[in-house]
Formats: structure tokens, sequence, C-alpha cells
């Protein structure tokens, strides 16, 4: 018996602690690469608690092996928007100005009783009244409703309302996309000196920026962040 609870209480940890070195979107978020890490993670600590007659370091080894890889693997990820994209995917759009996207909804195996379900989870009854519906790589389904259907909205006080453009991320952890620069019929001469205005004076100094049509927003590194900068146009 006591055999028994110290194997238990030292595999109890050992996944604690791994979970842990894993990340917290570990347990809010799960991709499918995250999924199957901790699939096999549960498989393992199972059967060192099942059969008695493993040696309990066998499989904390294997856990850390996992661990290591999954860490590993993360790190490329963000290195590299290839390798993200292969493991995590990339968000698909379902909806786009109230119209269903047949091909993607095919491509995905996401059908109509799914989408409606999940918008009537957000309150909205009509698809005609959905700008954006997306499906994000975690399987969640961001909406977002048209600006003239929102609550005391301006078309209520008899406001003209601009169109919602979709944003667009232009630079993800120092990287630009250069697709994504294309598709909004920009240069990167023009980004580098919209960057310099801002006093960001290269690409990689970047964390995040997004065109939405108007404004480029930028967010910075947080060691090349000063303190009180605001770097939000």
């Amino acid at each position: 018996m006591l055999h028994l609870l110290v194997r238990t209480l030292f595999t109890y940890f050992m996944v604690l602690l791994s979970l842990r070195m894993m990340g917290k979107r570990e347990i809010g978020k799960l991709s499918i690469f995250d999924l199957v890490v901790s699939i096999i993670i549960a498989e393992v600590s199972a059967m060192a608690l099942q059969d008695l007659r493993l040696p309990i370091w066998h499989g904390a080894l294997i856990i850390m092996y996992l661990v290591a890889f999954q860490i590993g693997m993360s790190f490329l990820s963000m290195r590299n928007r290839k390798i993200h994209d292969l493991i995590e995917g990339r968000p698909t759009v379902l909806v786009a100005n109230g119209e269903i996207n047949d091909k993607e909804m095919r491509r995905t195996r996401y059908n109509m009783n799914d989408l409606l379900m999940q918008l009537r989870e957000k309150n909205i009854a009509n698809v005609a009244d959905v700008e954006f519906a997306i499906l994000e790589t975690s399987g969640k389904l961001s909406v977002f409703e048209k600006a003239e259907k929102m609550p005391a909205s301006a078309q209520d006080m008899g406001v003209r309302v601009a169109k919602t453009k979709m944003p667009v991320s232009l630079i993800v952890d120092g990287h630009l996309d250069h697709d994504k620069l294309e598709q909004i019929g920009k240069t990167r001469k023009w980004l580098l000196k919209e960057l310099h205005e801002l006093g960001v004076k290269k690409v990689e100094h970047v964390f995040y920026a997004s065109w939405d049509g108007v404004k480029l927003h930028v967010d910075r590194m947080d060691d090349l962040q000063k303190p009180g900068d605001d770097t939000l146009l």
C-alpha cells in the first residue's frame, strides 16, 4: 500500500509539473498537437499506476521526453510560420459580410447545424446579421456582428455607419507576412516608413502589427517598450 501511495503521489506531481512546463494554454485552449501530447501523457501515467512491475522512472522519462518535444515544437512554431500553420492550423472565415463561405464549410466539415447553434449561443438568430464568423484553430467560433445590429447602434440613432473591415495581421513575433502586406495593397517600404514614424527601427522589434484599413496598430517587443510609451496609432 505504501509503495502504491508513493507511486501515485510521484505520478501526480510529475504530471502537474509537466503541464505547468508546457504552459497555461494547455488548460484553456488545446490545439491538436497539444491534445495528442496530453493524451499520451495521460496514458503513460495510467500505465505507471496500473502496472507496479514497471519502474516508476520509466514513465517519468517518457513524460519528460514528451514535454521537451512539445516545448521544442512550440519554440519552432513561434519562429517559423510554416511550421506553426502545419501544427496549429489557420483560422478559417466561415461567414463574411453575412454570406456563408460554402467551400470553407465543406473543407472544415462544419455543418449548418453547428454554425447556427454557435450563433444562437451568442444571441444571434440570423446569419445575415454577422459581419465575420471565424473558426479558430482551437475549434471556437469567433463572431462579429454587423455594426448596425449591435445594441444601441448608430443605426438606431440615425447615424451613417462605416462598413467594418477585417483587421489584417502584418507582423507577428517579429516576422513580416508578405502575403498579407500584398493583400492590403501596401509595400514593405510603406510599412517601414510607418514604423520609423513610431520610432521602431526594425520589423524584428515588433511583437504584433495589424492594419484595419485606416490605422496601423503596433505593439513592440516587451524588452524594447519604453515606460509610458504607447505605439498604437
